[in-house]
């Protein structure tokens, strides 16, 4: 499936929720600009806005050997190095730099693009420009559990969207056999990426686009009754997409597939797996409350050629099948994904 690059930034800012961000770092996109060209376009103008405003700082603790005493003193780690004859002493003190987690992260991934053969030359060059005016600032090798220990907050909001661009990178650029260098792992042909790519931008779209519904993810449980110990072993349902309001309520599959049909006998089929999982969801959800009694299920497909509109009804279930095409002008999927929902 082959999805313009624009829109699969669109994709990903709205899964990470940072429209905001998008719309201030801005880069120009042609037929010609490659993915991994795109994160480093992303990361190069992103960092000059930093830069531009002023990079975060915070107090950092320091261990050193200095003359004289400051802060805490270290009188083992003194001793052990015989620096008193010398007046010196081994001393932690805080000292208030830019040398911080955030951004030794961003500094990091750009020696990582740096070191990716597949990277542009003119964008390698304008990130040895960029890399030089982060001086001080230490090279870290990126694990992901170091993303989550950044610290994100009202004063430096806009590192979460730098964070987000720096473990996209991470994620998708793999060591080579050449040591120190590293080849991009183009992600959007990973059906299971993409399959929570889609899910997330699904659910983002309609939770910041379309107000008459509260968005979220519905942990439904099982109505079938037995000893507990038989029903620890029931799995978890879990929707990717629940829209409700006061008298409406709609669930939403999003599926990420390749082919978005099966073909028997040559023809085509809706994928029997995921309708069964849907009606799964809509017979558990019923209670007393009509909005669950007539909720309406979605299976929500991407496309980039033939779109689907296929209507069933189950009981007082309206059953939808719907794609949407990603192959297309991003007002034209806006206006698709908005229309899906509020002809209900």
């Amino acid at each position: 499936m082959q999805i313009p690059i624009e829109n699969i930034y669109y994709l990903l800012c709205y899964a990470w929720n940072k429209l905001d961000e998008k719309d201030r770092v801005s880069i120009a996109i042609d037929d010609k600009t490659e993915l991994l060209d795109l994160f480093a376009k992303v990361l190069i103008n992103a960092s000059r806005m930093l830069l531009k405003r002023g990079i975060d700082k915070s107090y950092v603790d320091h261990t050193t050997d200095i003359a004289g005493v400051k802060g805490k003193l270290e009188m083992s780690q003194t001793l052990k190095s015989n620096l008193l004859f010398k007046q010196r002493t081994v001393c932690t003190f805080d000292e208030f730099s830019a040398n911080i987690l955030s951004n030794q992260i961003l500094v990091s991934s750009i020696y990582r693009l740096l070191k990716t053969k597949e990277l542009d030359k003119e964008l390698k060059a304008e990130l040895w420009i960029l890399v030089r005016m982060f001086a001080g600032i230490d090279q870290i090798e990126l694990k992901p559990s170091l993303f989550k220990q950044v610290k994100i907050n009202r004063n430096n909001h806009f590192y979460g969207f730098i964070m987000n661009v720096c473990q996209i990178i991470l994620e998708n650029t793999l060591p080579t056999e050449d040591k120190g260098a590293y080849k991009f792992a183009d992600f959007t042909r990973d059906e299971k990426k993409m399959n929570q790519l889609f899910e997330a931008f699904v659910r983002n779209f309609y939770n910041l686009e379309v107000s008459k519904f509260k968005t979220r993810r519905e942990n439904i449980k099982w109505r079938v009754s037995g000893i507990e110990e038989s029903l620890q072993y029931l799995p978890q349902m879990e929707t990717d997409i629940t829209l409700e309001n006061d008298t409406e309520k709609i669930i939403i599959d999003a599926k990420y597939y390749k082919d978005t049909m099966t073909v028997n006998y040559g023809k085509e089929k809706i994928k029997s797996a995921n309708l069964y999982q849907l009606f799964s969801y809509l017979l558990n959800q019923q209670n007393q409350d009509p909005k669950t009694i007539n909720a309406t299920g979605i299976l929500l497909y991407p496309t980039t050629e033939q779109e689907y509109n296929l209507d069933f009804k189950y009981q007082s279930h309206n059953i939808q099948i719907r794609t949407v095409n990603l192959n297309t002008n991003w007002k034209h999927i806006s206006a698709r994904l908005k229309q899906i929902v509020e002809v209900n």
